[in-house]
Parts: C-alpha cells; sequence; structure tokens
C-alpha cells in the first residue's frame, strides 16, 4: 500500500480585503490546496476564483465542525488551508483551533497577512508613529458580548493618548467615544473610521471625538470598520520630522553636516 502523504495544514492571512494584498506564499498555498476553509464573507471571494479545492464557508460553522473537517482532509493526505481574514494573529480565533490540531498530533502553520490596521493606515495615507506625536499603537477593541480584562478596558488604555486602532467596535461607537472621553482624549481628537479598508467599495468617515458618532451614523457605519483614533490621523503637516533623515544626525550609515 502507497503510504499516505501528510501535509502541514495552513493558516493563511487573506488580507484586509484587496485580492493583491495577500502574499506570495499565501497565494501559492491557496492555489495547490485541495481543501479550503474560508472565513465566510469577511475573505474577498475573488481570492477563491480558479481554485480547484473543496471550498467550505466556516461562518455558519462551530469550532469542533470546522476542526472535523481539517482532521478529515489531512487523513486524507490532502492540503487544508484554513483562510482567515486579515493577519490570522489579530482577532482570528486560530489558537484554538491549532491546540485541537496539535492533540491530533496535526502540524500547521501560519502565514501573516496584511491586517486591516494597516490597510486603513495606507487608505489614509497615516504614519502611525510619528515624532513627538506618538510613538506607540495599541490595538484593541470594545467590550461587548466578547469581554475583555478589565485591565484593557478603553479608558484605561486612553490615559497614554496615543494612536489607537480600534477593531470590531463600530456597532459601540458612542460607547467606545465615552471610554476614550473618560480616559482622557479630549473632543478635538482625531477619528476616522475606515470601512472596508483596500476594497472597491471602502468608506471614509473623518471626524473628531466630539462629531465622528453624528458623522458615522450619517454615513450608515455600523460594522467591518477600523476606529482609528489620534493625533497622527491629522492631517496636517507633522511638527518634527524624523531623525532617521536629520541631516543634522549622525548613525551608523551617515555622518551629520554642518550648516
Amino acid at each position: 500500500m502507497t503510504p499516505i502523504n501528510r501535509f502541514t495544514v495552513s493558516f493563511v492571512g487573506a488580507g484586509p480585503g484587496d485580492v493583491e494584498l495577500i502574499t506570495v506564499k499565501g497565494r501559492r498555498l491557496l492555489d495547490a490546496a485541495d481543501v479550503i476553509i474560508h472565513a465566510g464573507s469577511l475573505v474577498n471571494r475573488e481570492l477563491l476564483d480558479g481554485c480547484t479545492a473543496d471550498i467550505h464557508d466556516s461562518s455558519g460553522l462551530n469550532l469542533d465542525e470546522i476542526v472535523e473537517l481539517m482532521v478529515a482532509a489531512w487523513q486524507k493526505g490532502l492540503r487544508v488551508v484554513r483562510l482567515h481574514t486579515g493577519d490570522p494573529s489579530i482577532y482570528g480565533a486560530i489558537r484554538e483551533q491549532m491546540v485541537r490540531l496539535e492533540a491530533a498530533s496535526i502540524p500547521c502553520e501560519v502565514i501573516p497577512g496584511v491586517s486591516s490596521a494597516f490597510a486603513a493606515a495606507a487608505s489614509l495615507k497615516a504614519e502611525l508613529t510619528l515624532p513627538e506625536v506618538a510613538q506607540t499603537v495599541i490595538i484593541t477593541r470594545q467590550e461587548g458580548r466578547t469581554p475583555v480584562p478589565a485591565r484593557e478596558k478603553l479608558s484605561l488604555l486612553a490615559s497614554h493618548q496615543t494612536t489607537m486602532l480600534i477593531f470590531l467596535s463600530a456597532g459601540l461607537l458612542a460607547t467606545v467615544v465615552e471610554e476614550l472621553r473618560t480616559g482622557g482624549y479630549p473632543g478635538d481628537t482625531p477619528v476616522v473610521i475606515v470601512e472596508r479598508a483596500s476594497w472597491e467599495n471602502e468608506k471614509i468617515v473623518r471626524g473628531t471625538l466630539a462629531t465622528i458618532c453624528a458623522a458615522a451614523a450619517a454615513q450608515q457605519i455600523r460594522k467591518t470598520a477600523m476606529i482609528c483614533v489620534g493625533r497622527v490621523f491629522d492631517r496636517q503637516p507633522p511638527e518634527a520630522v524624523s531623525k532617521l533623515y536629520d541631516r543634522h544626525f549622525s548613525h551608523g550609515t551617515r555622518e551629520a553636516k554642518d550648516d
């Protein structure tokens, strides 16, 4: 009897929506897959065009059913791709799946993808870490049906008044604004909501903490949107520039120049 080849199960980041923002490796694995389990409407279906795999939409499946599909396919010697939106490491629920696979002695790997957080920043032509403005980026979400640790409440994180990218919270925008204001962000702090970042129907809504709720309501923003908060989203020219290209600043590959 010919032995069955056992392939590694690949958790692949699909990117934020634009089909060209998947990695080369992710694209190659999709094209070679025998079974693809994808995250429903959050993944651009155009990514699956031309794939010859048996394709499953996981949006209607529970964890047991998803794992059963992967295990059954792996045991048959098939190439399995679990296709997640954005980058799988951020709100991807991948660890619970991999633990089940590891318990069954099934090898798995993670192929990173472009997060919607960074696709939103790209659409806004924003630098998330500006000199003397913000050197820290907080990625978080507002508590809803899924709880967050008490020490990670938005009001506590807001005390840093740095760049914040808030996932999965557009439907709780009023609560988000209240928490951020309670934590110390002033009312004129720039806030931009990017809905479906990098998709053809992407929508951008700009405002401040004082105005963003009304602006988002007017544009009917409800979900699949990134809430971007902080001074880095101000469209004014930066007051300070990076030392990296400062002619008066020396580093390992360049000597400072005198005026």
